[in-house]
């Protein structure tokens, strides 16, 4: 069974996810704050975990960050702070997405499912995106039935977009997942290898593409 923690110091929100999500089938587990929500994590297996932001102790931002570093969950933020400020800042700590109070409980289900399927293709070897196929295993890139070896930071970069369909990374966050914590370069090294992953998969665009979200990062849509 799917387990969903859920962390918010607003019990009537608690409930509310609780009443719909045990409906749906789903196992919960809730938290009033960060600080409890990291213990349940050690103890228990998570699938996915929603968040709000403004909790004492540990806010949502930094149990984003805590999540990111050491678990390999989805995140939904559900948070009254709807400014284009307050996205920017939850899509750095690394939310996978984001929704504003108040919210209808059906867009919450199938914003879950859709999180769900998509860190599907995080655990799996081989990642089909239509008629392109991304081997984590050998490096190698099939398209449209042709084999293809790219330089490695550009696989890289590549699978680690296509791991997480439409979701947004900063330059920060992909410099950090693709180069490491010690590169020494900046930002514009990945506006130059996303550059060159658009001219190398300009023929894939029924498949998918690259998009630039302004004031934050890149994302890759299926199409």
């Amino acid at each position: 069974m799917i387990t969903i923690l859920t962390v918010d110091d607003d019990p009537h929100i608690r409930e509310l996810l609780r009443f719909y999500l045990q409906k749906e089938g789903y196992q919960t587990i809730e938290a009033v704050d960060g600080e409890e929500a990291l213990g349940h994590l050690e103890e228990r297996r998570v699938q996915l975990a929603i968040v709000d932001i403004m909790m004492p102790n540990i806010d949502g931002y930094e149990l984003c960050r805590e999540i990111r570093s050491y678990y390999d969950i989805p995140v939904l933020m559900v948070t009254a702070k709807g400014e284009i400020s307050d996205k920017e800042k939850a899509y750095a700590a690394g939310t996978d997405d984001y929704i504003v109070k108040p919210f209808e409980p059906k867009e919450i289900l199938f914003r879950i499912k859709a999180l769900l399927r998509r860190f599907q293709l995080v655990n799996e070897e081989v990642i089909h995106i239509g008629n392109t196929i991304i081997n984590r295993k050998s490096y190698e890139v099939k398209s449209n039935g042709k084999s293809m070896t790219i330089p490695l930071k550009e696989f890289e970069l590549l699978t680690q977009l296509a791991s997480y369909p439409n979701r947004i990374f900063t330059r920060e966050q992909l410099i950090v997942l693709v180069w490491g914590n010690d590169f020494e370069g900046n930002d514009r090294t990945v506006d130059v290898h996303i550059k060159r992953l658009r001219e190398r998969f300009a023929a894939n665009e029924e498949d998918f593409s690259i998009k630039t979200i302004r004031g934050l990062g890149y994302k890759l849509e299926i199409t």
